[in-house]
């Protein structure tokens, strides 16, 4: 039986103003994606697949059309409404990592739930299975100055799964890592793809990364081809 739609959009457009410049950064964007899939957008710089991403995250509002989320229409949402949505049912991996410098690797690990309002002992126990999951048990204690790229990024992608979100962002997360690195981290990603069954839409320009994907979605100048 065909599973539900998680991500539709429907006709999204988005402007960027700058005084009398105006840039289509999307222009009426269509797509759908199953739940459970694995999605990688891919095209060449500048063409919207961050924008893309951020809009259908929610990080970003459109001009027109509509994004739905498990159903609901995130845009009908309140900004607050939107933080708390998000909190609840995403994650998100960065190329740069967005950890912070002066929290330990289970300290990062843990905030995302502590904001949630769950419980500190709680959360420091769940943030100490997810580094196992991991394989960071031993680094739990250091800083990110402490790791290496690839060790940052599976603190990121603990902190992004931490809190057992239905969908995964992900944009650029191998760009700052050598192939073998990159490679490990979409053997993680996969395996929590294929192992727990949480949707994953992975922004990459690296052809490598994309064929790990279920499906590639190919864009250019702000349209899906």
């Amino acid at each position: 039986m065909q599973k539900p739609f998680i991500i539709e959009a429907r006709g999204v457009r988005k402007l960027y103003r700058s005084g009398q410049l105006r840039v289509e950064a999307l222009r009426g964007i269509d797509l759908t994606i199953t739940a459970g899939e694995m999605v990688a957008i891919m095209g060449p710089s500048g063409c919207g697949k961050t924008t893309l991403l951020n809009c259908l995250a929610g990080l970003d509002t459109v001009d027109e059309g509509d994004i739905i989320i498990q159903g609901d229409n995130l845009h009908n949402l309140g900004d607050q409404q939107r933080t708390a949505y998000r909190a609840q049912h995403m994650g998100f991996i960065f190329q740069d990592f967005n950890l912070l410098p002066t929290l330990t690797a289970v300290e990062n690990v843990e905030l995302p739930m502590l904001i949630s309002r769950v419980p500190a002992r709680k959360a420091h126990k769940r943030a100490l299975e997810m580094l196992e999951l991991v394989g960071l048990t031993e680094r739990a204690r250091h800083r990110p100055a402490e790791l290496s790229g690839g060790q940052r990024q599976r603190v990121t992608i603990a902190r992004a799964l931490t809190n057992d979100p239905a969908i995964i962002w992900a944009d650029e997360p191998t760009g700052n890592l050598d192939s073998e690195t990159a490679g490990e981290i979409m053997d993680l990603l996969c395996q929590f793809n294929s192992q727990h069954g949480q949707t994953f839409v992975i922004v990459t320009h690296a052809l490598e990364i994309g064929q790990r994907a279920n499906r590639i979605v190919h864009m250019r100048d702000g349209q899906i081809l």
